[in-house]
């Protein structure tokens, strides 16, 4: 008996000799824990978004001083790391490092180095152990009021890119969005809400030619006001992150969210109008922005994993008399031969901020799981729109976007492709007046996000 024993023990120990050892679980995401229950961590991240594009000028457009109709272009539109993590049971922190729109016309004092600084660099104090009640923190933070897309998590966004008018003052009193503040944020109930007490830089500090004060607003050079900031969220269904203060773009089917969201910023005295220093018209006006809107993500049918992505929202922009901006993000083009443009109205840009009101709109549908076959992902196709009417525009202005994410891996790995249609303006007077046609930009991006 101890004879059969011993030889069925052997041939087991045999099979378990032979049989193939079990895979290694694949590795989603940098995380060091820092006690027994994971509780306490340390996590990074990275990310890159590169960007061929092909564009149409706005007329009039120079490119280092020779006239172009069109450009090509190649360029990081984002790159970052971050760091966060929570270390101890009150104590959280939020660091992030990178930059932006780098492409061949990009310049750091003179030189091609990248200008890599510090986005983020936050502190929290959590007020209640395991619970998203209040969160009390401080830094350079893109905690912001007015909407989702006023600090947006961008390695989840759901189009091409954010519809960056959200980011009121990007460049102008902050920095890429951020700005030195402390702040409450947190979850009551079904409420996401978060407070911000804002202190803005000046733009004199922002590394661009000072506006030229006018009858048109312009943010002032010698005044210098706090920045009040709210947003608030009812969730309808599921709650949303408070890892870190940013906002998701699109879960891709893996939460059920419908929000009805609103916010504001509020300055005083952030613009001024008037010919001179000593103009008795010289007036200060103060800056007040809010929104309405409403934001659904959800999985259609979860089997299928099918989902649908929908945001609709009004934003009321004052800030002050006549402002108007143009932005062209990553702009391929430098210069203009119209006399009397508006400041860096060339290349892809076209009126992105103004004294008004906008409407943006986006759909987005997730098709089935593994639609280009096992392990090649699925695709998402989307929709956008930006109306504004402003008063300095003749007519209101449509922005579209058009364009199709491959999602490979999620968003970890995606690559998108995006037509954008927009207006051409030329300056009459004080306005500007709709000179009829558009121009296109085609944009290919691939994202590594992990």
């Amino acid at each position: 008996m101890s004879m059969l024993l011993l030889c069925l023990a052997a041939l087991q120990l045999t099979a378990q000799e032979q049989s193939p050892p079990e895979p290694k679980k694949e590795l989603e995401e940098l995380r060091l824990p820092l006690n027994a229950d994971g509780s306490h961590y340390i996590k990074a991240t990275f990310l890159n978004q590169v960007w061929l594009r092909f564009n149409q000028s706005n007329p009039g457009t120079t490119v280092l001083t020779d006239p172009t109709k069109q450009t090509v272009d190649i360029g990081l539109r984002r790159t970052r790391v971050q760091l966060y993590g929570q270390l101890t049971d009150h104590v959280g922190f939020y660091f992030q490092l990178g930059q932006n729109n780098f492409n061949f016309l990009s310049q750091n004092a003179g030189n091609r180095k990248l200008q890599i600084f510090f986005h983020d660099a936050v502190t929290e104090y959590k007020v209640k152990k395991n619970s998203d009640l209040l969160y009390i923190g401080g830094g350079l933070t893109i905690t912001n009021g007015l909407s989702r897309f006023s600090q947006p998590s961008i390695g989840s966004i759901m189009s091409l890119d954010v519809p960056v008018f959200a980011q009121a003052t990007v460049d102008q009193t902050d920095e890429f969005a951020r700005k030195l503040s402390v702040y409450a944020r947190g979850q009551i109930g079904k409420l996401n809400y978060r407070l911000v007490w804002s202190d803005p830089f000046p733009i004199t500090t922002n590394g661009q030619a000072l506006p030229v004060v006018n009858v048109n607003a312009s943010f002032a050079t010698d005044t210098h006001h706090k920045q009040y900031q709210g947003f608030f969220a009812w969730n309808f269904f599921d709650q949303e992150s408070h890892v870190t203060p940013y906002m998701t773009g699109t879960y891709l089917g893996k939460k059920k969210v419908f929000n009805f969201e609103a916010g504001f910023i509020t300055q005083k005295e952030a613009t001024v109008t008037g010919l001179s220093a000593i103009d008795p018209d010289r007036k200060y006006h103060d800056m007040n922005l809010w929104s309405v809107a409403l934001f659904y993500d959800a999985p259609l049918d979860v089997d299928k994993g099918t989902s649908l992505n929908a945001y609709a929202g009004y934003f009321y922009t004052d800030y002050g008399q006549g402002y108007l901006r143009y932005n062209g993000i990553m702009n391929p083009a430098n210069g203009t031969t119209i006399a009397g443009a508006p400041t860096s109205s060339f290349g892809n840009a076209f009126p992105m901020f103004g004294t008004g009101s906008q409407i943006y709109a986006q759909l987005g549908y997730r098709l089935k799981n593994d639609l280009l076959g096992a392990g090649n992902g699925t695709l998402m196709p989307y929709a956008t729109l930006q109306r504004a009417t402003f008063d300095r525009l003749d007519k209101p202005m449509n922005v579209y976007d058009a364009g199709v994410n491959w999602l490979m891996k999620g968003h970890t790995s995606k690559i998108t492709l995006d037509w954008q249609l927009r207006p051409v303006y030329t300056p009459e007077n004080t306005r500007l007046i709709r000179a009829g046609g558009m121009k296109s930009q085609l944009t290919m991006q691939y994202q590594i996000f992990f």
